[in-house]
Parts: structure tokens; sequence; C-alpha cells
């Protein structure tokens, strides 16, 4: 039978079926010789079929998984030649940023997207915590909002404490699978907490010597919403590195630059030193915001660490 697969702890499963029913569930072992590659062959999200195991019907193999629509992926943190999926089968996912207690750092932002945009699935950016923001914070989040808004992205402002921009955020996850993600202590769990509170997930407070948030959620876990839609809750994440991605290829993920590849003199330009390059151009014009070239500078630099 076909079930939907909501919790993930690496070696255990709980998956859903349509009717409402839930199974724990572990892997036949041709998964992890198949031609998955990741190092979770299964992910939240995964529609899988299942095969009961007991009597009492409880516990279930799967014995098969369908074909993904699309998934969001790291760098595994346990070995960095392989790919980690965080979640798969998503209508949009929505990055929980902030500027201060802990500060997300653009680079992380940009990264997060480039991993959205190369299985496309469409990006939102929550900047959480305006009740502490003072003139230096807003002024930033003026600058950042306009920069990916001019590039498509939806920015949003939010504060958990004072419920300001919550029920914005919540409109979009109607009839939406929806992955939230981010660094830990940026409000993630406490904005699933106000709309849903029944779940009580556990909050941590960010650290008071490293100014990084602590991790509150361990595995990735679904939630269905009182409305239509769900949620796919992750653990803090403190580094993304990206995966299975060419040198070549890193441009076509950043929105800007890809509509202007075209015009570039050289089909392999990596828009560093080249002539004739359309994207440095646009960067000198400020067709293209500077601190995005920059960001893509740097992502560029580590590709070669991240390949296979």
């Amino acid at each position: 039978m076909k079930a939907l697969i909501y919790k993930s702890t690496g070696s255990w499963y709980w998956a859903k079926t349509v009717d409402g029913k839930t199974f724990q569930c572990r892997v036949k072992g041709i998964f992890k010789i198949d031609d998955i590659t990741s190092t979770n062959p299964i992910a939240v999200g995964d529609v899988v079929e299942i095969e009961l195991e007991n009597e009492e019907g409880n516990i279930a193999t799967i014995a098969a998984i369908d074909e993904r629509k699309n998934y969001v992926a790291r760098q595994s943190p346990h070995n960095k030649y392989q790919h980690h999926i965080i979640a798969s089968n998503l209508n949009q996912s929505i990055l929980f940023a902030t500027l201060k207690d802990p500060k997300t750092s653009q680079g992380f932002i940009d990264r997060f997207l480039v991993a959205c945009e190369m299985y496309h699935v469409p990006a939102i950016i929550v900047f959480n915590k305006a009740d502490i923001y003072r003139k230096k914070e807003m002024l930033l989040f003026n600058e950042m909002k306009l920069m990916y808004a001019n590039i498509g992205y939806k920015v949003l402002l939010t504060s958990i404490i004072n419920k300001e921009g919550i029920d914005e955020v919540k409109n979009l996850l109607h009839n939406k699978i929806s992955l939230l993600s981010g660094h830990s202590g940026v409000g993630k769990s406490s904005f699933i907490n106000t709309i849903f509170p029944e779940l009580d997930l556990k909050t941590l407070e960010v650290s008071n010597w490293s100014g990084k948030g602590m991790h509150s959620t361990t595995f990735a876990e679904m939630f269905d919403l009182p409305f239509k839609g769900k949620i796919i809750d992750t653990p803090g994440i403190r580094e993304l590195g990206l995966i299975d991605i060419d040198k070549q290829e890193l441009s076509h993920y950043f929105p800007e630059m890809q509509k202007l590849l075209n015009n570039c003199k050289y089909n392999n330009c990596l828009h560093i030193n080249e002539p004739g390059c359309a994207i440095k151009t646009a960067v000198e014009k400020e067709i293209i915001n500077i601190e995005r070239y920059i960001s893509y500078c740097k992502i560029l630099d580590t590709i070669d660490e991240n390949k296979y």
C-alpha cells in the first residue's frame, strides 16, 4: 500500500497512509546498494510502497519508493563527498533567517537559495525577530529585501514575540507541502508552536557564549496543519555545503545571472576573468547586486572540494 514518509531517524521511518494509519517502517537492504547515492535513501516527503511485517499491523517494510518530483539536498555532515536529502516532493521552502541573535549570513542564505534552485523548489525568505532589531538591522533588512525581491524572491519580516507577520507566513502554507529550515535559534520551532500550539515543539535559547542557536529539532519531521497543508520541520543547519554541482552550472542557479548567460562571449564563462563577460558588465552597471556576485565567487571557490 502507498504511504507518505513523515519522520526519519536514519534507520526507522514513520509513514502515514491516505486513510490516516501510521506505520513504523524499515528499509529493505536493496535501497542501500541501489542507484540512490545519498546518505539517506528515504527522506521525509517520499511516497513509498509498504508491506506489513507483523500481525498487529503497525510494523512495515518499505518495498519501493516513487520517483521524486524534487528535493532539497545538502552536503552530508559526515561525508563531504555525499549528499543528504533534507526533504522531498515540496511545493516550497521557507528559510527562517535572523539579523541578530544569531545573525544569518548572506552567504548561508545564498547557498540555501542555490540548493532550492537546483531542484526547482520555490524559496521564500522570512527574517524573524523583528522585535529586537534596531536601526542598523532594519536598514540591513530593507537592503536585503530589495536585493532579493528584485530577483524574484518573496521576503517577509516577522516577530513571533509580537505576532507580527505570522498570518502572512501562515497564509503561504495553505494547500502546500512546505519545508521550514534555517539555523538553530532563528525561531522556526517557535513559529510552528504559534500556529500549531498542540505540538508543543521543544525550543532552545541562543547560546550566549557562541551567539549561535542550539539544536532543538533532532530529526526532520512532517506535520499536518490544522488547515489544509503540511510542513516539514528540519534540524537547525549550521553549515550548508552544496554538492553535486559543477562550476559551469552555478551561475544557472542565480536567477539574475541565468537570464544574461547567453550574452557572454564564451559558453563556458565562469564570470571571473574572462573577456566579454555579460555578468561582470552587469555587476559594473549595478544591474546585478555586488553582494550577490561576491556570494557567487565564494561558492565557486568551494565547488571543487564538494565534487564526488
